[in-house]
């Protein structure tokens, strides 16, 4: 797929409402430690998927510990109050204090300085190798770009201010979003030089990432380099904004960092059919995402077979009662606009902040789309 040929599209599924999908305890954890539980944790729910809605999950072979590093920080904290329906849901409503209101706040923002532990990650390797010795490799992995100013700017603004102020203060937006880009690109360049990134990702942000065209044709096997690797950028919150705005306020400051990198994909729950005019021109650009919102026969008509149409269905389908007949109609859309308009293609389903306490949701969901998909295919 990701060398854009017209194949069968993998179906894949993440941010999955774990806290409701529990089936006869298969979710329970019995280690003790922390760090123990969540190694169980992991691997049990691995254990789950794969028993009941594999879809085309790729199970790797071996248990990874991720590079540690410190990050300085740059100067400035989230300040919000939050709001629960479910305690045991991460998902939660958020509002938040505007920790950047004045340009004197804005110049104080810092570079932050990283350093790598490779210590930590040693001993971390030992632990895990005494545990798992003679039943699963353990090994050690980097990390992704993973670049989203506008979801980290309205964190420490709150959105309101930030749309206003692309109106009303744009030299101050265009310094805001300035200075994010050159936090941003300190940060990665520092990651970069201390070894850090990876080539070889389990996901790429709710994506499989797997393709043979990285790393660089003149990649050694040492560290990975930026065009070595995939850059992940969105702008979500730019979704209420013109195409021009988006453009102006987000991709031009991106692409400092995202033409360095190897390929690229771009978007999340944004609706980016208006986008993709200003997204063809990024020279490494891979794969755009198409979410619920999104005008999909603009989107295929558009892509093509220039770049992966990255389908994102409707995860309201799966949060009260399954109704299979419109999760059937939703993928045979996507299948019909893309096999008309030679576009590779896949299917993420994410964002799945409930199931409605059923877990028969999801794996009928998996069912039925898979079926649906085999009824083109074969």
């Amino acid at each position: 797929m990701h060398s854009l040929k017209p194949v069968r599209p993998p179906v894949w599924i993440d941010e999955i409402p774990w806290h409701e999908m529990d089936i006869d305890g298969e979710l329970e954890l019995h280690c003790e430690s922390a760090t123990a539980r969540e190694i169980e944790c992991q691997i049990r729910r691995t254990l789950f998927r794969w028993k009941h809605f594999p879809v085309d999950m790729v199970v790797e072979d071996a248990l990874y510990v991720t590079k540690a590093y410190e990050d300085s920080g740059i100067g400035v904290q989230v300040q919000e109050t939050i709001l629960q329906t479910d305690a045991a849901n991460p998902i939660v409503s958020h509002r938040y204090e505007d920790q950047l209101d004045s340009w004197e706040k804005l110049e104080k923002l810092q570079i932050p300085i990283i350093r790598a532990c490779p210590d930590l990650d040693a001993a971390r390797l030992e632990w895990m190798r005494e545990i798992f010795d003679g039943v699963i490799p353990v090994r050690l992995r980097g990390r992704a770009i993973y670049h989203a100013p506008w979801d980290v700017i309205p964190r420490l603004r709150g959105v309101e201010a930030c749309l206003i102020d692309m109106l009303e203060r744009p030299d101050f937006t265009h310094a805001m979003i300035g200075r994010f880009t050159d936090i941003a690109v300190a940060r990665y360049e520092q990651m970069e030089a201390q070894g850090l990134l990876e080539i070889h990702l389990p996901s790429l942000h709710c994506t499989p990432p797997y393709t043979t065209d990285l790393p660089a044709p003149d990649y050694d096997g040492g560290p990975a380099r930026f065009r070595d690797i995939w850059f992940r950028g969105m702008a979500q919150l730019l979704s209420s904004v013109s195409p021009t705005l988006h453009n102006e306020y987000d991709i031009a400051y991106m692409r400092r960092l995202s033409d360095r990198c190897g390929l690229a994909y771009y978007g999340c729950c944004e609706p980016l059919d208006r986008m993709i005019p200003y997204l063809k021109k990024l020279p490494n650009l891979r794969k755009i995402g198409v979410s619920p919102w999104a005008d999909k026969r603009s989107s295929a008509e558009q892509i093509g077979g220039d770049y992966v149409y990255a389908c994102k269905p409707n995860p309201a389908a799966v949060a009260t009662r399954l109704d299979a007949a419109a999760v059937r109609a939703e993928i045979r859309e996507v299948i019909e606009l893309c096999l008309e308009h030679g576009c590779p293609y896949e299917f993420v389903l994410k964002d799945i902040s409930t199931v409605g306490r059923r877990p028969g949701n999801l794996i009928e969901w998996a069912r039925v789309v898979m079926e649906t998909i085999d009824s083109y295919y074969g």
